[in-house]
């Protein structure tokens, strides 16, 4: 379908014209696209109950936002099967679903400082922080950037103008995300390598936690969560590279598989093995180091005013 096409007839109904001149090119399915709704909203109210229970904020903040943005993204799909020339609705979810994954993104690399402190930050390049810093950094531009031309693309759709502009952006903001992505896979890859060949002892501080099935599960949900959202996020990069009337954006059976499952199974993954769950022994690890340390200055501290008063 053209772009003509796409963005200029607001008029139709699946009655009163050939689906094939929809924004989709299709009717969007309603089961699958409920269904895709009803587990994101079963995962988005896990993640706050989650959070809350573990405390683990930063982390549930980005996973309960990715959440709600693909929440509103599928109730944008199911409105598009009532009226597949609804442009609000094909905005919103095209807007929506096409940010939501950088959130996720952001609670995976929240992750990777919290695990190089517990093999060993000796054994890293970079200082744990430092990874934070950078990737959220990285992904900070890519979701202005997807964000950006979101809106650009909306407002120029509803002015009956070109979206190529607000397109171009948002396809740069996915070629950031993958890079940023690969970039992550490459040097959490690198310090797994120099783990293994590493002839320095691990922090003993942490080593029931390594031993433990619960971190080991941790590990790989963290892995299939990361090569998902990196899958999906290739085929987000080359379907609006197409354009909107790609052969990508026009079959909804990529779409099914190649965003909706592949964003499931990150969720469900960090869920079921959720970071507050398995690394609880290394936040009550690094408390209990906390507060011996304090323990022992505060006894420094008195044994000096003891000093101080008796001189």
């Amino acid at each position: 379908m053209s772009n003509s096409h796409r963005f200029e007839n607001f008029t139709c109904t699946v009655n009163t014209c050939p689906i094939r001149e929809s924004h989709y090119d299709y009717r969007p399915s309603l089961p699958m696209n409920s269904a895709l709704l009803a587990i994101f909203a079963i995962s988005l109210l896990l993640n706050i109950a989650q959070g809350i229970w573990y405390r683990t904020w930063t982390f549930a903040i980005a996973l309960v936002l990715g959440n709600i943005a693909e929440v509103i993204g599928y109730i944008g799909r199911v409105m598009s099967y009532i009226n597949p020339w609804d442009m609000n609705a094909f905005l919103i979810q095209i807007c929506c679903l096409t940010i939501a994954p950088a959130f996720i993104a952001a609670g995976i690399y929240l992750s990777l400082s919290r695990i190089v402190i517990i093999f060993g930050a000796d054994i890293s390049r970079v200082p744990p922080q430092r990874y934070t810093q950078f990737f959220i950094f990285c992904d900070f531009v890519s979701l202005v950037l997807q964000g950006t031309g979101g809106g650009i693309a909306s407002v120029k759709s509803q002015n009956n103008e070109s979206p190529a502009l607000g397109t171009h952006i948002m396809v740069a903001g996915l070629a950031s995300q993958v890079f940023t992505l690969s970039i992550f896979i490459l040097l959490a890859g690198e310090y797994a390598y120099r783990v293994i060949i590493s002839s320095r002892q691990l922090d003993p501080m942490y080593a029931h936690l390594r031993g433990s099935k619960k971190f080991l599960g941790f590990l790989v949900a963290l892995s299939l969560a990361t090569l998902c959202i990196l899958i999906r996020s290739i085929y987000r990069l080359i379907e609006l590279s197409q354009g909107w009337g790609g052969a990508l954006i026009s079959n909804e059976r990529y779409f099914f598989v190649l965003e909706g499952v592949m964003v499931i199974f990150a969720v469900v993954a960090l869920n079921a093995f959720h970071p507050g769950m398995c690394l609880q022994d290394a936040y009550n690890a690094s408390s209990r180091n906390q507060e011996e340390k304090d323990t022992a200055g505060s006894e420094i501290e008195a044994k000096g005013s003891t000093m101080f008063t008796g001189a």
